[in-house]
């Protein structure tokens, strides 16, 4: 059985479980890597303390990007899956890939092509999707000195940038049209993205457009690098 296999058989939707703590990746703050949803692995049953994850805040970019799976349907029925990937400084959405499937290959290969557009994250915050909590993805990160940041299950809210940008996909974007296709969908989806990161000023950005206010800091921190 894969670890992809045995992972998305242990963990559901609202489960209270934690996923095993790897190297280089940030679960919950308190909990030792044998820790799996708050009692010690080695079957002693002795309880173990597990609060909070302690948040990174991301004041650059490439400190910090989320991403996440949003849902929707074509009028043939067909599945639309599509993982999106934000900027937590930026506000800017990197990614709006979109397929009719969609497991952890398909995810690394998004990463992939990020890196080389972008450079490559410090850290990557998730839930525990079984896409997330693979052990390709997980290798992906330690070959190229990403941490994993997990949600607590349950927890959106510790992914508040995703999850607002996921909202307004699907309100201003999934909700107003009606998807002939999954080319169409995937034609959608990435001229609004576009639009989003290119044509939409936010006051928490000063004004500024996610594309222009990344272009700003990218400015700023080449001038504060030695030799650039």
């Amino acid at each position: 059985t894969s670890v992809l296999s045995r992972a998305a058989a242990s963990f559901r939707p609202g489960s209270s479980a934690l996923p095993p703590t790897r190297p280089g990746i940030t679960g919950s703050a308190n909990t030792p890597p044998n820790a799996v949803g708050g009692r010690c692995r080695c079957h002693c049953g002795r309880k173990i303390r597990t609060g909070t994850p302690r948040t990174i805040v991301a004041t650059g970019p490439n400190e910090v990007w989320a991403y996440d799976f949003v849902h929707d349907r074509c009028a043939n029925g067909q599945v639309v899956k599509c993982l999106t990937v934000v900027d937590e400084a930026t506000r800017e959405c990197l990614a709006t890939e979109t397929a009719s499937s969609m497991g952890a290959a398909e995810v690394i290969r998004v990463l992939d092509r990020l890196v080389t557009e972008y450079g490559v994250p410090e850290v990557l915050r998730s839930d525990n999707g079984p896409e997330f909590i693979s052990q390709a993805l997980t290798d992906w990160c330690q070959e190229n000195g990403v941490r994993i940041q997990y949600i607590q299950p349950g927890k959106p809210n510790q992914n508040a940038y995703i999850e607002s940008f996921n909202g307004r996909l699907r309100d201003e974007c999934l909700n107003e049209h009606w998807f002939v296709s999954l080319a169409h969908a995937r034609a959608v989806i990435e001229a609004w993205r576009r639009e989003y990161n290119e044509e939409r000023p936010k006051k928490s950005l000063g004004g500024l457009t996610p594309s222009a206010y990344a272009r700003q800091l990218a400015g700023k921190s080449a001038t504060l690098t030695p030799g650039l």
